[in-house]
């Protein structure tokens, strides 16, 4: 997701700015159940009178956050819009500094690179962070409230069988593979990044040609990757570290040991002049924030992806199963 969505950002952003000035943002339509704020949250101060209007970009994880905002939102009384399922993140960016969204998801990495400029990302979680928050309420006075532990970043996985028989659990590991033992498959934006493939290696140690000769290396479209990784027509194959294909086809991720992969750990984003309206909205959304482990996460996709269930009703029953609302 990673590589692409900053892509799909860069040839997005012309076509979506004149789309939002021309014509706004439609509702996301479908039902989404609502209940009664319970658990950690059960005292939150009430939104009642509230307006808020929530977005989301258009893939299977950011429809379950964006599900889950609108029914914790709802659930605490505030009369929410919405807008979920926004084509892309440039669109889905700027409708929210264009004020037409209040309240939306988004990837630290994300903003930092694709939104903010920088042409790196920066691997330590915490500073990540830090840097995004501070960079972008400063520049677009949006509030970006504390990340949950999930890293949606690249990463390689292996299939549970291979793990065991090669005795693999991090990225280097792989370096004391025999050279023929050193497959991979990878999306072709991700061989050609200045900060993918060939960096990856020659940080753990590989060096492309002399350590992974290209023989080694096979090129397929992302979604092919993850059946080709559980086939073994690879060892190790480039995957989204919170992908629900992982647990269909359990498949192990390795370590990123040396954290050479950037951080993209997801937050919500709030306009500054909707938050200080309505400060409580940060206490609403902590304790649930903070369940948001890569784990959960792809349990709650595979369960879209893979069980072809709707975003909002995994959403609601994942909410009243952690004892949010009732």
């Amino acid at each position: 997701m990673t590589g692409l969505r900053h892509l799909t950002a860069l040839l997005a952003t012309l076509g979506s700015v004149l789309l939002l000035a021309g014509c706004g943002l439609g509702t996301a339509g479908g039902f989404v159940p609502t209940g009664e704020l319970a658990g950690p949250i059960a005292d939150t101060e009430r939104l009642d009178g509230a307006e808020v209007a929530v977005g989301s970009k258009n893939f299977s994880e950011q429809l379950l956050l964006g599900k889950i905002a609108v029914i914790l939102l709802r659930s605490a009384g505030a009369d929410v819009t919405d807008l979920t399922n926004i084509p892309g993140s440039a669109s889905a960016r700027q409708a929210q500094l264009e004020g037409q969204v209040d309240l939306e998801w988004e990837y630290t990495g994300t903003a930092w690179i694709s939104y903010l400029g920088h042409p790196q990302g920066i691997p330590d979680e915490d500073k990540q962070y830090q840097a995004v928050r501070d960079e972008d309420r400063k520049r677009n006075d949006l509030v970006w409230l504390p990340p949950a532990p999930m890293n949606n970043t690249y990463g390689f996985a292996t299939t549970q069988e291979t793990a065991k028989k090669l005795g693999v659990s991090t990225l280097s590991d792989i370096a004391k593979l025999p050279v023929a033992e050193r497959t991979f498959c990878v999306e072709s934006e991700f061989a050609n990044r200045n900060d993918g493939l060939e960096p990856m290696l020659e940080t753990y140690g590989m060096p492309i040609e002399k350590e992974v000769p290209r023989a080694n290396l096979k090129t397929l479209d992302t979604g092919a990757i993850y059946a080709a990784t559980a086939d073994g027509d690879c060892n190790f194959g480039e995957i989204f570290t919170t992908d629900g294909r992982i647990k269909a086809l359990d498949l192990a991720v390795l370590e990123d040991d040396k954290r050479f992969f950037p951080a993209y750990n997801v937050s919500v984003v709030v306009r500054e002049e909707k938050l200080d309206e309505n400060p409580q909205i940060e206490k609403l959304f902590a304790p649930v924030t903070e369940k948001l482990t890569d784990e959960t996460l792809i349990e709650l996709n595979a369960q879209i992806d893979v069980d072809g269930r709707e975003p909002a009703d995994v959403a609601f029953d994942w909410l009243k199963k952690e004892g949010f609302v009732r």
